[in-house]
């Protein structure tokens, strides 16, 4: 495309130098005026084609930049909901609640020895121990506290921060059954297209179509798998923790 286009204001610049030599003088002023707009026109063409897709590209790091901090949060929440309660949450108002309300449990692991009555009833007497594994609960401290401190933004985790305006993360949870045991696996996820909704459609198309190790693959950005067991996110290292 932009080899066509400065074809053309060569082709142009070339009929400008043709016309100034052989065109009758009063004639001149009006063509070379026509002409001098088309070069103007493709030379604008070409620097828009140019520019149009670096633009794109700096607004769109910095909106996906936004989106994948808020999808770590809800990460971390849900990794936080697994951890106390065995699943992961299947909607974000259950998700925000056990935030404001649930506590990890603090333990502590120490191995002991204790006797083993049935071992020492058959050796007549002699004292046989066995060891054991003795898990002490030490307390208790607040989910929200961990995880977000005096933050309260895990309260708008929820909402897309860049693009279409109300737009929402979509949140799914559920179990795959692997081996007869039901692992649970969750993914919350938008589409570019919602990201980018203000954006040129041919370069959100394109976007769309991306296959890269520095780039996010497919139409959307999400974190989890319902297909897979992996909570980790669809983004390259260059934006941040997977």
């Amino acid at each position: 495309m932009i080899l066509y286009i400065v074809l053309a204001i060569l082709v142009t610049i070339g009929l400008v130098w043709l016309i100034d030599k052989y065109i009758p003088s009063k004639l001149r002023p009006v063509v070379m005026i026509v002409l001098w707009v088309v070069i103007g026109f493709l030379a604008y063409n070409t620097f828009m084609s140019v520019y149009k897709p670096i633009q794109f590209n700096q607004i769109k790091n910095k909106r996906y930049a936004q989106v994948i901090k808020n999808l770590i949060d809800i990460r971390d929440a849900q990794l936080a909901h697994k951890q106390v309660t065995g699943q992961f949450a299947d909607n974000f108002d259950n998700l925000v609640s056990f935030i404001d309300t649930a506590q990890f449990t603090i333990t502590q692991r120490r191995d002991t020895s204790v006797l083993d009555v049935e071992m020492t009833r058959r050796f007549g007497g002699v004292e046989t121990f066995k060891d054991e594994v003795i898990i002490d609960t030490l307390g208790f401290v607040s989910v929200k506290d961990s995880l977000f401190g005096d933050d309260s933004r895990y309260k708008t985790m929820m909402n897309v921060p860049a693009g279409e305006e109300g737009a929402k993360f979509e949140l799914k949870a559920g179990f795959l059954d692997q081996n007869d045991i039901k692992i649970p696996v969750f993914e919350a996820s938008v589409k570019k297209a919602v990201i980018l909704i203000d954006q040129d459609k041919d370069l959100v198309n394109q976007e769309n179509q991306v296959v890269s190790v520095e780039a996010v693959n497919g139409d959307a950005i999400k974190v989890g798998s319902m297909e897979e067991v992996n909570t980790n996110g669809n983004w390259p290292k260059t934006y941040g923790s997977d």
